[in-house]
C-alpha cells in the first residue's frame, strides 16, 4: 500500500468519525467537518506550540476534562468521567497514568469527534437561550473562538450594529489575531465582515476535508443547525451519497481503530511502559 492509500485510509477513517458524531449527537456534519479542518487539518495528534491544545479539535486540557466529565459515561467512558475531578472549577486526575490515559483519548478521532460534537451541543443550547434564536454553525465556531460570553455580545452586536469594528469590541483576541480582525493596511473589520469570513472559512474547510467534493452549507441560524440522531438509517432516509460512502468506508475500516471498551486497557499499559 502505497503512503497516499494510507493517508486516504486515514482521512476516510476520521471523516467517518465525525459523521458517526453527528449522527449520534445530531450536531451539523459540514460544521464538525469544517472545524476540524480548521483546527488541525484533520491530524488527530496535532499539538499547538503556544498551548496545551491537542488533537482533531485542538482541545485545551481544562474544555478536554470538563467535557469528558459530563458526557464521557454516555459514550461507554465511564472510568475516565468517574477519575475527573474539579472543585473551584479547575479540573484534574489524580492519578498520573490515569491521567496520561484521559488526556491521550484526544488523539482517538472516534472519541474526539463525540466530545467535540457534545461541546457544540452544549453551546448551542446556551446561545439558543440567551440570544432566544437558533443559533447555526458560525455561530457555533464563534463560541469555539470567543468562547461563550464573548459569543454572546458578539452575536448581540452583530444583530444590532453589523458595521461596529470588531477589533474595538475585542481588543485582546484582536491582537493576537489580527489576520482575523484587520484587513489590508491595517483596516479594521466590521462584526459583520469577521462573521462571514468565518462561515466562508468553515465552509472551505469541510470541502477542503471532503476532497474538494461540495458539500451543503455549514448550517446558517434560518435552517435547522441540528439534525435528529439517526438511530439506524432508513433504506432510503435521503443519506447523500459522500455520508453513505462514508459510513460504507467506516465499517470496513472499523477493525483498524480502538473501541471504547478496551481503549482504557491499551492506553493504561501504554502508560505503564512510559509511552
Amino acid at each position: 500500500m502505497t503512503v497516499a492509500s494510507l493517508r486516504s485510509l486515514m482521512t476516510t477513517g476520521i471523516q467517518s468519525a465525525i459523521q458517526r458524531a453527528s449522527h449520534k449527537t445530531g450536531v451539523d456534519f459540514t460544521y464538525l467537518l469544517g472545524q476540524a479542518q480548521v483546527e488541525s487539518s484533520l491530524n488527530p495528534t496535532a499539538k499547538a506550540a503556544t498551548s496545551s491544545a491537542s488533537g482533531l479539535y485542538q482541545f485545551i486540557d481544562q474544555s478536554w476534562l470538563a467535557t469528558l466529565k459530563k458526557h464521557g459515561a454516555a459514550h461507554g467512558l465511564g472510568w475516565a468521567a468517574d477519575a475527573i475531578g474539579g472543585p473551584g472549577g479547575q479540573h484534574h486526575v489524580a492519578d498520573p497514568a490515569t491521567r496520561q490515559a484521559v488526556m491521550q483519548l484526544r488523539n482517538d478521532p472516534e472519541i474526539a469527534s463525540l466530545m467535540a460534537a457534545e461541546h457544540a451541543a452544549d453551546n448551542k443550547a446556551e446561545l439558543e437561550q440567551s440570544l432566544g434564536r437558533p443559533v447555526g454553525g458560525t455561530d457555533l465556531y464563534m463560541a469555539h473562538f470567543l468562547g461563550l460570553g464573548g459569543a454572546r455580545k458578539f452575536l448581540g452586536v452583530l444583530e444590532r450594529n453589523p458595521d461596529a469594528p470588531a477589533a474595538s469590541l475585542f481588543p485582546a483576541a484582536a491582537g493576537a489575531n489580527r489576520g482575523v480582525f484587520f484587513g489590508e493596511g491595517g483596516r479594521a473589520r466590521s462584526v459583520a465582515e469577521v462573521y462571514d469570513r468565518f462561515a466562508a472559512k468553515l465552509q472551505r474547510g469541510a470541502e477542503v476535508a471532503a476532497g474538494g467534493k461540495p458539500l451543503p452549507p455549514v448550517a446558517a441560524p434560518e435552517a435547522p443547525a441540528f439534525r435528529l440522531a439517526l438511530a439506524q438509517p432508513q433504506e432510503d432516509d435521503g443519506t447523500s451519497t459522500l455520508d453513505q460512502l462514508l459510513v460504507a468506508r467506516a465499517e470496513r475500516a472499523s477493525l483498524l481503530r480502538p473501541n471504547p471498551d478496551n481503549a482504557r486497557l491499551a492506553y493504561m499499559m501504554l502508560a505503564s511502559m512510559g509511552a
